[in-house]
């Protein structure tokens, strides 16, 4: 199959140990080259349009490293929660993150991932942002500072997993589930059958 797009690897521009493993779940193995994109002060209409340019960001920002293999796939991902029309991307302290959960408990956001593809051997990228509704528990100020005491929320969008501790926080989802892990499957096929690709060459072996 050499030359064919089933010979394509699938480099993944994230450091994110929840989009690996959703990969990896799905039968693929990208390879993981970290983007080192600088999140904080970036900017964008929307919160789904800033998921999109932080995507793009990370996907671009890898393309000419020595890491990815000739005519590669490569995928950059980034994630906002959107509440009350604001984006909220990681907390990064406990203070912060136990602020969050305040306002988040018993209410309603939106998850907005944006995934930018670009085929190295073309030149060509097909991006979009998937977006899901979480529904969120109404939990206690004991049961959120027991959350932000382990450190979990600190380092994820929106301060919650849906795969992890937090899972228990999380009512209910309106949309795919992988989006709200970091990694919409379903959009990362369409994405790659626009570009030419197919969703069952990326399985691994």
């Amino acid at each position: 199959m050499t030359g064919s797009p089933a010979a394509k690897p699938l480099v993944l521009a994230s450091q994110s140990p929840a989009r690996l493993a959703t990969l990896r779940s799905a039968g693929v193995e990208p390879v993981v080259v970290v983007s080192g994109v600088e999140e904080d002060h970036v900017t964008a209409p929307t919160p789904a349009e800033l998921a999109l340019v932080l995507a793009r960001m990370k996907a671009e920002a890898v393309l000419t490293r020595l890491e990815v293999p000739t005519g590669a796939w490569v995928l950059g991902c980034d994630s906002v929660l959107e509440l009350d029309g604001e984006p909220l991307g990681k907390p990064g302290t406990p203070e912060e993150a136990t602020r969050r959960w305040q306002a988040m408990r018993g209410r309603t956001g939106v998850l907005h991932t944006g995934h930018c593809l670009v085929d190295t051997a073309t030149g060509e990228q097909a991006a979009r942002t998937a977006s899901t509704t979480v529904h969120f528990a109404a939990v206690t100020d004991a049961e959120i500072a027991a959350y932000v005491a382990t450190g979990e929320p600190l380092h994820v969008a929106g301060a919650f997993t849906l795969d992890g501790l937090g899972g228990a926080f999380v009512a209910g989802i309106e949309g795919d589930p992988h989006n709200v892990v970091g990694v919409s499957l379903p959009l990362l096929r369409e994405l790659l059958a626009g570009l030419g690709g197919a969703w069952t060459d990326l399985w691994a072996g």
